[in-house]
């Protein structure tokens, strides 16, 4: 089996984009990526990223949030920033053979609690699957297959 792609996935808080993310990267990809999510100041794991994505079959009960500082010097194939202040704020990563950006609006704007929030959360986490993961298989999965097609 090939050496699965390296994937670090940068958000502000590292508390839920990115954590979701990292959730939906692995649950999707994980087999042919190692995903890591960090964040430019952590802080903590939102209850409703962990509640979202539990309701979608994905726990991320585990995850901590974590600081960019933790994988300065390691090596990627990809970066990703998920929002822009992030994007400003990332550090370049040596290492990173590729970096992009999708800006997923930020759940947390809608509060803490209550249905509304909730319902952005979902919101974040649905379109989090539909656009990063096949952000990340294009742009380092599915240019090594086409390279082998005739």
């Amino acid at each position: 089996m090939a050496k699965r792609k390296r994937v670090l996935i940068v958000c502000t808080g590292n508390s839920c984009r990115s954590q979701m993310a990292e959730g939906w990267v692995r649950h999707d990809l994980g087999r042919r990526v190692e995903v890591f999510s960090a964040g430019t100041s952590p802080c903590v794991v939102h209850p409703l990223a962990i509640r979202a994505m539990a309701e979608a079959g994905v726990d991320i009960s585990h995850h901590r949030s974590k600081g960019i500082a933790e994988f300065l010097g390691e090596k990627f194939d990809l970066v990703v920033t998920v929002c822009d202040s992030a994007r400003e704020a990332c550090p370049v990563f040596p290492g990173a053979k590729k970096r992009v950006h999708e800006s997923i609006p930020d759940p947390v704007v809608y509060g803490t609690e209550g249905d509304l929030a909730l319902g952005k959360f979902r919101e974040s986490r649905d379109h989090i699957r539909a656009v990063i993961v096949p952000l990340i298989k294009k742009s380092i999965l599915y240019s090594v297959s086409q390279k082998r097609l005739p």
